[in-house]
């Protein structure tokens, strides 16, 4: 596909199976999904260790898969819909990325890009995550 010029950005995350984020990224949209996973995956290793097998999307498929498996000793499953299915089904654990990016997605100041700087939209997004544990560690009551 060559040279994109493409405006806008992308956000990349990076969440355990509750949905808890634990890593994001926020790059230029003319990159391509792999690539900015590839910088994303680079802080996560070190941060997290633990980590043995990852899920992604299909937009992953190619040497993303082959690159964590020989560098990072990852597992990575790629879940797909069953060849027989007509209609929108949930995937197990894809649709834990899909449930966590709309719970981020809540705030005003996520529903659209309004940041200068990526650092900046990075911090808000981990700030959202932060709102969002504590309000699963002690909710309001009204």
């Amino acid at each position: 596909m060559g040279a994109r010029n493409v405006t806008g950005r992308k956000r990349c995350i990076v969440v355990d199976t509750l949905g808890v984020l634990l890593v994001v990224s926020v790059f230029a949209a003319d990159l391509t999904d792999a690539d900015g996973a590839a910088i994303l995956l680079a802080g996560v290793a070190d941060r997290f260790p633990r980590i043995r097998q990852v899920w992604a999307a299909g937009a992953f498929l190619g040497w993303f898969v082959t690159c964590c498996l020989q560098v990072l000793q990852w597992v990575v499953t790629i879940p797909s819909r069953p060849s027989h299915q007509r209609r929108f089904q949930v995937l197990p654990k894809r649709w834990i990325v899909e449930r966590s990016r709309a719970w981020l997605t809540r705030p005003r100041r996520l529903a659209k890009d309004y940041e200068e700087l990526p650092q900046c939209a990075e911090a808000h997004v981990y700030l959202a995550s932060i709102s969002l544990l504590l309000n699963r560690l002690a909710p309001r009551r009204c």
